[in-house]
């Protein structure tokens, strides 16, 4: 399994926002890819595929920038994985019907249990993990 830097850009980006979260002011993105070293052209492709997850919003105007959608303890790592990346764990051998049965169920229980791990994993775990070194996250 390996993923993309857009996926590491985007939980960039949804972590910045959840940090901000209660304030209600929209972050330009020039803000957010100052913070997070990632270029801001590659930034707005990745907030417009999250915007279209429902992830993030975005506000027009002077004010404008983005905001989260929904509350931080709503937004898993699944959720943002799965909108820039796809499936977390993809193998031919799912569908191959040559492969024995005993490996597909590996390959199986394998895409399951990274699916699981990432989608118990909410922002707002991940806001009070780096506010709190008592809360880091460990794997």
């Amino acid at each position: 399994m390996k993923l993309s830097v857009k996926s590491d850009y985007a939980t960039r980006a949804v972590l910045s926002l959840a940090r901000r979260f209660g304030s209600q002011e929209a972050v330009r993105i020039e803000e957010i890819a100052r913070e997070n070293a990632v270029p801001p052209n590659y930034l707005v492709q990745i907030l417009i595929e999250l915007k279209t997850a429902k992830i993030v919003k975005s506000v027009r105007g002077k004010a404008g920038g983005y905001l989260l959608a929904r509350p931080p303890v709503q937004i898993t790592f699944a959720d943002v994985l799965l909108c820039v990346h796809g499936p977390l764990f993809d193998t031919p051998a799912l569908t191959d019907d040559a492969c024995p049965p005993q490996l597909r169920e590996c390959w199986q229980r394998l895409r399951r249990s990274i699916e699981s791990e990432a989608a118990q994993i909410h922002f707002q775990y991940l806001v009070e993990a780096g506010t709190d070194p008592a809360r880091m996250f460990y794997i």
